[in-house]
């Protein structure tokens, strides 16, 4: 077989190939975010079901890595069925899971010593195919876990959801290596948007998409998840601009 007869039999291949994954994902079906805007960018119109998806809170700290935790909440909240949360630090409040629109009664916790277990605690929960969704919270992602996890999450179904905690500048910093993940999210908190009761307001976040297969990157300004796990689209450009460039400034410090 001549070099150009070898190139065109690996270029059918992968054409099938990228056919059949194209076919499996569709068939899976999305959750949609429920915000046009959003799910305008999204293949499929949202978050695909069977696959990875990464979120960061905007920095090093705690606040921002609660964000994330709440918009992940959200997001599992919309799904069907049980939620499996793997991790190593038990410290999730639970009223603020129920405000984001999961339930506690929904979810089974799992904790773990080390992330090595929570990898694997999240594979298992993948392959069962029973669950609405698996979390889990983890410092690194490395490659070859994260393949693990979008394969498992691709024969089952299941969306695999992973919130990226940290607790030091440098840990954040892993956040830019590549992962199998199908997008790459980064939550991070703004003033609150004003509601009509004194004092009170709904939190805001910057939501930036940061990588998705076949699509392009893009950010919004969102109200957090109400009580049924709902964001909605906010106003606030100039905050979103001020924002961004004080996480760039707090990741070079």
């Amino acid at each position: 077989m001549t070099t150009a007869a070898r190139e065109r039999v690996i270029l059918d291949l992968r054409d099938r190939i990228a056919a059949l994954e194209g076919g499996a994902a569709r068939s899976r079906g999305c959750l949609a975010f429920g915000v046009p805007e959003i799910d305008a960018v999204l293949p499929g119109g949202g978050l695909a079901y069977g696959a990875l998806h990464e979120f960061a809170g905007g920095g090093a700290g705690t606040v921002d890595g609660a964000a994330a935790a709440l918009c992940v909440a959200g997001i599992a909240a919309r799904t069907k069925g049980q939620i499996l949360w793997c991790l190593t630090r038990p410290d999730l409040f639970f009223p603020a899971l129920a405000q984001s629109g999961l339930h506690p009664d929904r979810v089974v916790f799992v904790e773990a010593d080390k992330e090595q277990d929570v990898l694997a605690s999240m594979e298992e929960g993948l392959g069962y195919g029973g669950l609405g969704a698996v979390v889990g919270e983890l410092v690194r992602l490395p490659m070859t876990a994260s393949r693990r996890l979008q394969l498992t999450a691709e024969k089952t179904g299941t969306m695999c959801l992973v919130v990226r905690r940290w607790r030091r500048q440098t840990e954040a910093s892993d956040f830019g290596q590549p992962t199998a993940s199908t997008t790459r999210w980064r939550v991070s908190v703004l003033p609150s948007e004003e509601l009509p009761v004194p004092g009170i307001g709904r939190s805001r976040w910057l939501l930036e998409l940061l990588r998705v297969k076949a699509g392009e990157c893009a950010e919004f300004v969102v109200g957090a998840c109400d009580a049924t796990g709902r964001i909605h689209l906010s106003a606030g450009t100039d905050d979103r601009a001020d924002q961004a460039d004080g996480w760039r400034k707090r990741t070079v410090a």
